[in-house]
């Protein structure tokens, strides 16, 4: 049988996560995943450099589908920045959700720790423009250096709150995900509150919360 060719890369993709899905692993090279589905390695590469390209590209696909899907909602659009970001963790855990067994498989393989991070590196660095897209509210400083610095530093801190719904998330038992709804409310009213120097009263109430969840996976 003749080999496939002029292969699209969203089929790719899709065969990757199949594969994953079905073995538990990823393949073991790009040759026996193309023999897998009778691919030409070269209609791979036109697409992809490695099977790490793919599973970054994956992630920050899942960020375009959010946006995409929150943009045709007029709501989201006049909406402040607060419920944005909310509105986004909502609809981004909920992709995540349609495919928490791919997401699971590569996030939790212990063997390839370390290659989280490359795999979550484009997805970081589309996050983080998205952030500094939000009108968030911040100090007036008068001082461009700090106030870039301080732009900076809401987008970092940012991801580190993703990253850290996202480790919930992926421990999280409770029905529907409830729980990471309320911690992803919890965790942006917290900051948003911070940042408008606001009562503390979330803070503490976010604190709890952690620690109570904490204690009970444990």
């Amino acid at each position: 049988m003749a080999k496939k060719k002029n292969i699209s890369k969203q089929q790719i993709v899709s065969w990757f996560m199949e594969y994953v899905l079905e073995h538990d692993e990823e393949p073991a090279s790009v040759y026996k995943f193309c023999k897998t589905y009778n691919l030409e390695e070269t209609s791979f590469y036109e697409h992809f450099g490695s099977f790490g390209a793919i599973k970054s590209s994956i992630f920050s696909t899942f960020l375009e589908n959010t946006l995409a899907l929150l943009h045709k909602d007029e709501a989201y659009n006049t909406s402040n920045s607060r419920n944005q970001l909310l509105s986004f963790y909502y609809t981004f855990f909920e992709i995540l959700t349609a495919n928490r067994s791919y997401v699971s498989l590569i996030l939790q393989n212990r063997k390839h720790a370390l290659d989280n991070l490359k795999t979550l590196h484009k997805l970081r660095e589309d996050f983080k423009k998205y952030v500094d897209g939000l009108d968030i509210k911040t100090m007036e400083l008068n001082q461009e250096r700090i106030e870039k610095f301080q732009r900076k530093a809401i987008s970092e801190s940012a991801w580190g709150q993703l990253l850290f719904i996202l480790k919930f998330w992926l421990d999280d038992n409770s029905p529907s995900f409830e729980k990471t709804d309320i911690l992803i409310e919890k965790s942006v009213n917290s900051s948003f509150d911070v940042l408008e120097a606001t009562p503390l009263q979330s803070l503490v109430d976010l604190g709890k919360f952690i620690f109570k969840e904490k204690m009970a996976m444990s």
